[in-house]
């Protein structure tokens, strides 16, 4: 079963938990998530810029400084943020910078935008865990700092066009450039 939001205006439960992820293009980040136990609803969208409800044009041309992201509301009884957030480090490479493989621009940035303050601690003790075991099985850093995610707390999230919702479900062999770095998150 997916879930997703398609039309605007944004009415997200107030209930459920939320997080906002960048982890390059938001096709395949949505796809990691869409269908996990305990996940209410995913959108795909755009967040961490300076433009109200920019475009998929405008954010590609890199002028508004948004990243491509998803939007994932959970029960986190079902399932934990810290849960979430190690999917999010293994699906991706956070130490590419503004880029994931092919796909380079500040849109495709690692990003971890949070709703408040124990939710940044605690994305911000798991990137460190992360790029320890990254340290740890000898992988080789893309950036020279290690892990360039982006963690903050942001709460504007601005929905993608409907054609971007849910997209691999509607176009199954649909490109997706999303890939790990082959290190899993220490239990």
């Amino acid at each position: 079963m997916l879930h997703s939001i398609y039309q605007k205006p944004i009415n997200f439960n107030d209930k459920a938990d939320s997080i906002i992820l960048g982890a390059g293009c938001f096709w395949g980040v949505e796809k990691k998530f869409w269908d996990l136990n305990g996940v209410a609803m995913t959108a795909t969208g755009y967040a961490g810029g300076h433009l109200v409800d920019p475009t998929y044009e405008e954010v590609c041309s890199g002028v508004t400084n948004h990243a491509e992201v998803i939007k994932v509301e959970f029960d986190s009884t079902i399932i934990p943020l810290k849960t979430i957030l190690s999917i999010f480090w293994e699906c991706h490479d956070p130490t590419q910078g503004m880029r994931q493989g092919n796909d380079i621009g500040s849109q495709y940035r690692s990003a971890i935008y949070c709703a408040n303050q124990s939710d940044l601690d605690l994305a911000v003790t798991t990137k460190e865990i992360y790029q320890e075991e990254l340290i740890k099985q000898g992988f080789k850093f893309f950036a020279s700092d290690g892990i360039t995610t982006e963690i903050k707390i942001e709460t504007v999230f601005f929905l993608a066009e409907d054609y971007h919702q849910q997209y691999l479900h509607k176009n199954p062999n649909g490109y997706c450039g999303i890939g790990g770095t082959g290190c899993s998150f220490p239990a």
